[in-house]
């Protein structure tokens, strides 16, 4: 499976990297490169994130690292990474739901 990154999940792991290298600038680097890392292990198991709670419906799953949930939706074809979020924010529903 193919995955793809949407615009919002884009921004949302650049501006969490920003906000990490203000006094980390390594650390920064490193959890960019673990965020890629464990997104890539999607491609071969993709049911591998949890049901996003909030939604309940299999296609929205997440997986947790650190603080983070990387929100993604499996497709028949691709994998789409819908945004990131601090685990203490709450999910804005329609901003992964079309």
């Amino acid at each position: 499976m193919r995955i793809v990154w949407s615009p919002l999940a884009i921004q949302k792991a650049a501006d969490i990297a920003d906000y990490i290298a203000q006094d980390k600038p390594a650390a920064a680097a490193n959890w960019i490169k673990t965020v890629f890392s464990k997104v890539d292990q999607l491609k071969s198991a993709p049911e591998i994130g949890r049901i996003v709670p909030e939604i309940n419906d299999k296609q929205f799953r997440e997986l947790i690292y650190g603080n983070y949930r990387i929100i993604y939706r499996v497709e028949v074809l691709q994998i789409s990474i819908l945004t990131i979020r601090h685990g203490m924010q709450i999910l804005p529903i329609d901003e992964i739901k079309e």
